[in-house]
């Protein structure tokens, strides 16, 4: 634990939550600056981030969606995504867990009828839980059927995310040709998780393999969709939430590249300093206009959505597939971005700056790794039919 880590736990068991998107961002912000100390030594190790996510849980981050009522923040998406940006500038892998808590801690929200919501943001708000997921595509692998009161779950899932930190897991299946969500106590016989993450980049998120054993699951504990357009709303969330972790890895690796070439950069073609070349400015000021771009782009789509969540019987097949759309060009620009600055950083940073004691190659890995969950094309090919033909996406998996 770091000098800098104690006095900032210490403030936070003091102070009541921030009521502020400022005072969130400045808890995020303590939490990005702890992250950063050390996150490429843990990259480099593949050091499990059991106190990483630890502290997400003191820094009272997890709670940034739950009711007032019961010790949350009751906050709305943007300020969800800008938080997630700040965390993912210190590590691209934390950014990944906590994102993906808050689209599980959202889903009751997003695809159940409200009693179900509220319950479960009661129960998850005041047990401190912290959240992660096994719910994909393949949710055909997984199979339920009923035993009284019980659902029993069985079957095999492939990049169950942040399930080796969490107090409660989201577990998807079918159930007579219905989808199906349960949420049980992470530590429990049903639930076998297999070490076998072994990714190129987010290498702590230990998305491993997940077997699902005869695991029992209360019938109350339990979310079926609605299958109303509001209930597809689940993918523009989760784009939004890709999008701002992307963007958080990029943000990091053009604050150390700034570092690293005040510190440690020798400049060449006659300047005595890296920082006075007019190559490295211009590829820093390249590379952090179009950041600046994918944020503000990502900043006003999230506020575009904030109507929608407030009422969700309001949203229409036509509303959520132009807000789809949207979201969709949200992702393909930050995608570019962060693959593009993780690569020519090292335009700047020159040759010394590639030993693995600086691990700038990281982002790089962290976001091809990540971005390669929804393939660019796609999302190119929605906004395209949009522009040209106006037509909206028919609501899918990943559209």
């Amino acid at each position: 634990m770091t000098n800098t880590q104690v006095p900032a736990q210490e403030q936070w068991a003091r102070e009541p939550l921030p009521s502020t998107l400022p005072g969130w961002l400045d808890r995020a912000r303590q939490v990005r600056d702890i992250y950063s100390l050390n996150d490429a030594s843990r990259d480099r190790e593949r050091t499990p981030a059991h106190p990483q996510v630890q502290l997400l849980k003191q820094a009272g981050l997890h709670r940034l969606l739950g009711p007032v009522e019961h010790g949350g923040a009751g906050a709305e998406w943007p300020w969800v995504h800008r938080i997630i940006r700040e965390v993912a500038s210190g590590d691209g892998s934390l950014g990944q867990l906590l994102g993906y808590h808050y689209l599980w801690y959202a889903w009751p929200r997003l695809t159940g009828s409200p009693s179900q919501a509220a319950g479960f943001e009661a129960d998850a708000t005041a047990g401190n839980w912290f959240l992660a997921g096994a719910l994909d595509s393949d949710d055909t692998r997984v199979t339920i059927r009923e035993d009284g009161d019980h659902l029993i779950f069985n079957g095999v899932k492939h990049c169950a995310t942040g399930v080796r930190y969490s107090d409660v897991t989201m577990v998807g299946g079918l159930l007579n040709g219905t989808h199906v969500v349960g949420f049980v106590p992470t530590d429990q016989p049903g639930l076998l998780l297999h070490d076998d993450w072994d990714s190129m980049g987010q290498r702590l998120t230990a998305s491993d393999t997940l077997t699902l054993q005869d695991l029992h699951v209360r019938a109350d504990r339990t979310v079926t969709s609605l299958g109303n357009a509001y209930s597809t709303m689940t993918v523009p969330v989760r784009q939004l939430i890709f999008a701002s972790i992307w963007l958080g890895i990029a943000s990091q690796a053009l604050r150390e590249t700034a570092e690293y070439s005040h510190k440690h950069g020798r400049g060449w073609g006659g300047y005595e300093k890296l920082v006075d070349e007019p190559r490295v400015i211009d590829v820093v000021g390249d590379l952090t206009a179009k950041l600046w771009t994918a944020e503000a782009l990502l900043d006003k789509v999230a506020e575009e959505g904030v109507p929608l969540h407030r009422d969700p019987s309001s949203v229409t097949a036509r509303t959520r597939g132009e807000y789809k759309v949207r979201t969709a060009a949200v992702q393909a620009r930050a995608q570019e971005v962060a693959v593009e600055v993780g690569s020519r950083l090292f335009e700047v940073t020159g040759a010394r700056s590639t030993t693995s004691a600086f691990g700038f190659d990281r982002f790089w890995r962290n976001a091809r790794t990540h971005t390669l969950h929804d393939p660019v094309s796609y999302q190119h090919e929605e906004i395209a039919r949009y522009a040209i033909l106006g037509a909206v996406p028919t609501p899918g998996w990943y559209s």
